[in-house]
């Protein structure tokens, strides 16, 4: 079991069973929400527990998928899409701890930011 939570704790949550290796996604949508690229792992929905989710909000980014973050601190938590049976990406950088993850690709490298190199051994994707 893994837990995580936004900076302030108004959302916090807990993950159960194995997490799929995380994603580094440098399309624009991402990186307007994060601030640089996001990298995120991916559950299905019953792995996934709210313990706290008081300042839990929802942006619909596009006409297929949504945002969630923390509605007081801001902090960029899940990404779900309409049509992923429900399943939830969650935001590396949000789980406590060790995470024991690695990343797996880098998708829409096409629309990285011009400011940064990716610079490991990862395959690279321009779109998905």
């Amino acid at each position: 079991m893994k837990t995580g939570s936004c900076l302030c704790k108004g959302v916090s949550y807990t993950l159960t069973g194995p997490l799929r290796p995380s994603v580094a996604c440098h399309c624009n949508q991402c990186r307007k929400t994060s601030g640089h690229h996001v990298s995120a792992t991916q559950v299905d929905p019953d792995q996934i527990a709210f313990t706290a989710d008081k300042t839990l909000a929802w942006y619909q980014s596009s006409p297929k998928a949504e945002r969630g973050f923390c509605n007081r601190c801001g902090s960029s938590l899940f990404w779900r899409h309409d049509d992923d049976d429900g399943r939830v990406s969650v935001m590396s950088g949000t789980i406590d701890g060790a995470t024991g993850l690695t990343t797996d690709k880098h998708i829409f490298v096409a629309t990285k930011g011009d400011y940064y190199t990716i610079a490991d051994d990862v395959p690279q994707f321009d779109t998905l």
